[in-house]
């Protein structure tokens, strides 16, 4: 190999050494995407019997943005998730939910499941470790039988939202404007239907997890997303 040969090679070694450490970095970096719920603490409230897939999607998208997650249940040790038409995985509690205070928290997600859902309604602190958070206008989202809890904590009246279909009666009677789509927000509460809507449901979440409190005036002003 001659001299020109050697120098030409030595070039272009260097050159896709800067390039690939360029990329290294940049793919290391923080975006935008990712600091968005920088310094934000989220609890998510279940018993045994949560949709699976309403708690793990959600929770990823809010880790993955950068938020503290924080599981929180009456059960000590682990709570049980339902995989659709069976029994699923365990998963361990961060904080028991006699221990837990809304001040600690910026937001609230509510996964889904019937069986999860039924316990947590019948729970008195359950119910009202919910409605704390929208005493003081915290964001709230809540997916499939999630909104079954806010019936109970009655936090439905004058707000449009969107559920699992069955509960569309009770958030109804309970003064809630229950409309079909894929994903509603009101002044914070974030609604979704089934685990479908899950990529819609954990955008419009954290966008409104970022922006904070809310302080509910007047009448309902709602948006929909489809």
């Amino acid at each position: 190999m001659n001299k020109i040969s050697t120098r030409w090679t030595i070039a272009l070694a260097l050159i896709i050494g800067t390039a690939s450490l360029t990329l290294q970095a940049a793919q290391n970096k923080p975006t935008a995407d990712t600091q968005k719920l920088k310094g934000k603490t989220v609890a998510i409230l279940v018993a045994d019997g949560f949709e699976q897939s309403e708690l793990v999607g959600p929770r990823k998208a809010l880790d993955d943005a950068g938020a503290k997650t924080i599981l929180i249940s009456s059960q000590t040790g682990q709570v049980r998730g339902w995989n659709e038409t069976d029994w699923g995985e365990k998963f361990p509690v961060n904080l028991q939910l006699a221990q837990a205070r809304a001040e600690q928290f910026d937001a609230l997600l509510l996964p889904g499941g019937v069986m999860n859902t039924d316990r947590l309604r019948t729970d008195p602190r359950a119910v009202q470790f919910v409605k704390a958070f929208f005493d003081v206008g915290k964001p709230v989202a809540a997916i499939c039988h999630g909104p079954q809890i806010l019936v109970e904590a009655d936090v439905v009246r004058g707000r449009k939202l969107t559920s699992a279909s069955p509960l569309k009666t009770d958030i109804r009677n309970a003064g809630g404007n229950w409309t079909d789509a894929e994903v509603i927000n009101d002044r914070g509460l974030v609604t979704s239907r089934e685990p479908s809507d899950i990529p819609a449901f954990n955008r419009k979440m954290i966008e409104e997890f970022a922006e904070g409190p809310h302080k509910p005036v007047g009448p309902s002003s709602s948006s929909t997303n489809r």
